[in-house]
């Protein structure tokens, strides 16, 4: 550099500083194979500086992209300018554009969301949309690394395992973060020398929210115990990464080996849970997929130790101890679900019941066996019927016995769990309940030697579980 005028030592800097950013963009793509041969990348494009400075990057190098931009209705004529910034930087390099218009307040508010969590399921859902509708092989998130330390400092600060420690991914699904190896200082130095035009949202300013305290108000203390906090907290979250790897291999190998799916609902072998009460960490992994928190999972642990019948509710799912077992069940139970059959023909509407028809009994008939197939005798039906819950008070009189039985009875000698009983359906004739469906049919419906004509229905073998109307 000796000899070289000041003017021109500052052109070489800056030559230099441009270079590195396309050489480390077209580096961490290639190591984390964020884009393969013939790729086509749709870019969600804010209007600010990171979604700019991605959008230019990918239009330097040639990639076959189109822009997507979201104006959510949040800032009036602001979030005008933003779509109209984007519009206006695809228009002129040719780039297929695609907007649309969310009223953001009004869904937050249908959906009992914060305005925040509500953008984000608007943009995530449309961009997926227009995806595949328009053969694009995955979507680009301009978020940058210190997006990513500040997520990390988040989920610590709120509780968190393993995966929230590891920070965002390169590459998730459909979703590829092609900016996670640079700064945000990186992307401003870019913008510089490029004379990118872009749009600040005021709001990143305002230390309301989390992430804004975060970046403004600790990150700069951070800094001042540490100048390389950013590489040092990014450098801790590759670690975490791995880390996480291993243990989710564990967790998967663990989990196979204690829990069973069962249709609509998962168990874990109590006796082999207990072995882990000691380590919460295990716990926490294993229960994490049903939304268990810190904050729950003493209450997990009671659960597990305690008596049958015990139980949380999560976020997303109902774990409930039934004897030996834990029963994760992510459905909701409603007991006011009825349906009434004027007819033989309309039992389907049912959705636990696949046919009904009436069969005439001869002497070679031979009654099915199958609980799933309730034969009973088409005279002594009166429609229409009722298919409901069983409540508490119902009784009937078990095929085989002349004496009437509690429901709740008859489900404790034959070891219903707490989901079963929750989930069956009776099917119930003028106030008398004619079969448990799926189960055992009433004494006083059963065919006999006088039966002329009977009643074949079949139930579907999988645990039926119906949603309640939102």
């Amino acid at each position: 550099m000796k000899g070289i005028p000041c003017k021109d030592t500052f052109f070489y800097f800056c030559s230099s500083m441009q270079h590195k950013m396309i050489d480390e963009f077209k580096k961490f793509i290639s190591e984390n194979n964020i884009v393969k041969p013939g790729d086509r990348i749709l870019l969600a494009v804010s209007g600010g500086i990171d979604s700019m400075v991605m959008a230019h990057l990918f239009h330097q190098q040639d990639y076959n992209i189109g822009i997507a931009h979201c104006n959510f209705s949040l800032r009036g004529s602001e979030s005008d300018k933003d779509e109209e910034l984007v519009r206006q930087f695809a228009s002129d390099r040719d780039i297929p554009f695609y907007i649309t218009r969310f009223e953001t307040k009004s869904f937050a508010k249908k959906n009992r969301l914060s305005v925040q969590m509500a953008a984000r399921d608007l943009r995530y859902n449309w961009f997926e949309e227009i995806r595949i509708k328009n053969g694009y092989d995955s979507v680009a998130i301009a978020h940058n690394l210190n997006d990513n330390i500040e997520t990390l400092l988040i989920n610590l600060t709120r509780g968190t395992g393993l995966t929230g420690m590891a920070g965002m991914k390169p590459v998730y699904n459909r979703i590829v973060r092609p900016l996670l190896f640079a700064t945000r200082q990186d992307i401003l130095e870019y913008r510089n020398q490029h004379k990118i035009i872009f749009r600040e949202d005021r709001s990143n300013a305002d230390t309301v929210y989390t992430r804004n305290k975060i970046r403004h108000l600790v990150i700069p203390v951070l800094k001042e115990i540490n100048p390389s906090i950013e590489m040092t907290l990014n450098e801790t979250a590759e670690r975490f990464s791995g880390f996480n790897e291993i243990v989710s291999e564990y967790i998967s190998q663990l989990k196979n080996s204690i829990s069973e799916e069962k249709d609509q609902f998962i168990t874990f072998n109590i006796s082999q849970l207990k072995t882990f009460l000691h380590n919460k960490a295990v716990l926490f992994e294993l229960f994490k997929p049903y939304s268990i928190t810190n904050a729950l999972l003493t209450d997990l642990m009671k659960v597990i130790e305690g008596k049958t019948g015990g139980q949380i509710i999560t976020e997303t799912h109902r774990i409930i101890k039934n004897r030996k077992e834990i029963i994760v069940s992510g459905e909701e139970i409603r007991k006011d679900i009825l349906f009434k059959i004027k007819n033989e023909q309309e039992f389907c509407i049912f959705p636990g019941i696949s046919s009904a028809r009436n069969v005439r009994i001869t002497d070679t008939f031979e009654i099915p066996s199958d609980p799933h197939i309730a034969c009973i005798d088409s005279q002594k039906v009166i429609f229409p019927v009722t298919i409901r819950k069983w409540k508490a008070g119902d009784f009937f009189y078990p095929l085989g016995m002349k004496q009437k039985k509690k429901l709740s009875d008859y489900f404790i000698d034959n070891k219903y769990s707490i989901f079963d009983k929750e989930n069956i359906f009776i099917l119930e004739s003028d106030g008398k309940i004619v079969w448990i469906i799926g189960d055992r049919i009433d004494d006083r419906f059963k065919i006999t030697s006088s039966t002329k004509k009977g009643l074949l229905i079949k139930s579907k073998r999988k645990a039926l579980v119906i949603k309640p109307v939102k």
